[in-house]
């Protein structure tokens, strides 16, 4: 059986890490933040695609699903030539794809798996069937080295409205029993004047990681390029803790060199540290 990090070498030493959402045709979130994260951070990345949204700056237009087949066998295909030594999820769509996703990342033991719960989009379109919620708690969360929900996203695993701070502890709580190693619990939705904290919870302390909040309209991507930073140190061998700063750290500063293109939310810049050509 193929395994994420042993039985195949890294490629020149470049980590590699591998996400699992959708497609955004806009470029801003999905597997295209993604990809562009990755190769910002310098790790190589793979992808297994679960939808193609129909998307620009002004929302989401509509999405097909491919098969939970075709997912998994996306997965599959690049754990056992590539490897893995990170993996992230975004958009799953559906119970059966989340259910594919769980199967596959077990039987192909990834390690580093960064769970990011997409229920809706930026624009409040719902991109997760709603019985496709109890799926992701029961079966993926168990595999999660971390979850990254928003405060919604908090809600919707814990069972309750999460609006403050007190909230997002009590959700911490509930998600972690679900089975995740770690949970960071997004601060990006209080209002809480020009912090933007977040959430960190294990099994051995409750911590708040201050961030700094950068006024702009142009967040399109955050959440996505938030955890595919985290999946993109794990890979590269950081301990969690780190890893959720140093990917804290540079979706801040993708949010301050955010995109004023389109006509709608534009696109935060996950290639910001790169020089410009």
């Amino acid at each position: 059986m193929p395994t994420g990090d042993e039985s195949l070498p890294r490629a020149r030493g470049r980590p590699r890490a591998l996400t699992i959402a959708g497609s955004d045709s806009g470029g801003g979130a999905g597997i295209q933040a993604d990809l562009k994260t990755f190769s910002a951070l310098g790790v190589f990345g793979m992808t297994a695609i679960t939808a193609v949204t129909v998307q620009n700056t002004k929302g989401v237009a509509g999405y097909e699903e491919l098969s939970p087949q075709i997912v998994a066998d996306q997965i599959r295909a690049v754990v056992g030539d590539l490897g893995v030594d990170a993996a992230k999820t975004g958009m799953l769509a559906s119970s059966a794809i989340v259910e594919a996703v769980a199967g596959a990342v077990a039987e192909t033991r990834i390690p580093n798996l960064v769970v990011d719960p997409v229920f809706v989009s930026k624009h409040g379109h719902p991109l997760l069937a709603e019985d496709a919620v109890e799926a992701l708690r029961t079966r993926l969360l168990p595999l999660a080295t971390i979850v990254t929900p928003n405060l919604p996203e908090a809600s919707g695993l814990a069972g309750f409205r999460v609006e403050g701070r007190a909230d997002m502890e009590r959700a911490a709580r509930a998600i972690l029993a679900l089975g995740p190693r770690a949970v960071l619990v997004k601060g990006g939705h209080l209002a809480d004047g020009d912090r933007a904290d977040d959430l960190f919870a294990d099994a051995e302390r409750v911590e708040w990681i201050r961030g700094e909040r950068i006024d702009t309209p142009n967040t399109h991507g955050t959440g996505c390029v938030l955890s595919s930073a985290i999946a993109a140190h794990l890979a590269r061998g950081e301990e969690l803790d780190r890893a959720v700063r140093l990917g804290k750290a540079f979706v801040t500063e993708a949010i301050r060199h955010a995109l004023a293109i389109g006509q709608g939310i534009g696109p935060v810049d996950p290639t910001w540290s790169l020089p410009a050509r």
